[in-house]
């Protein structure tokens, strides 16, 4: 039988329906979350938002899904997708968006790579012109 010496790349830590966490988390591997979160999650691999997640804060992962409610920013370094059952209201950096019919979407979206720009830096731009 042939050993698959990557399944750390496989392994995905689950934040289960009824948790509640406040505060940073952080992983080097896969992430999903069916919980609560109020603060930061920075994943160095793909994170899911299950349809029960409630986040309040800050994401940042290579590959985003959600299908839960979010309040935030979002950064993701390849593809965010928004399933359908997903509630959104963040500033959104992505090099790939996909928004699926019936996701509601509230926010600002970079998709150059870039962070996003505060409403602050918006107006100060404005003005130089």
């Amino acid at each position: 039988m042939a050993r698959n010496n990557n399944s750390s790349n496989e392994d995905v830590s689950i934040l289960s329906t009824g948790v509640k966490i406040e505060g940073k988390i952080s992983s080097e591997g896969n992430v999903r979350i069916d919980g609560s979160v109020i603060g930061s999650v920075v994943v160095n691999g793909n994170l899911t938002l299950g349809d029960k997640s409630v986040i309040n804060g800050e994401i940042e992962a290579r590959n985003i899904t959600i299908n839960g409610k979010l309040e935030g920013k979002i950064s993701s370094s390849e593809k965010l997708v928004l399933e359908k059952n997903s509630a959104v209201t963040a500033d959104v950096r992505a090099k790939i968006l996909v928004i699926e019919e019936g996701a509601l979407f509230e926010g600002r979206t970079n998709m150059k790579g870039d962070a996003p720009r505060s409403r602050e830096e918006e107006i100060n731009k404005d003005q130089l012109l």
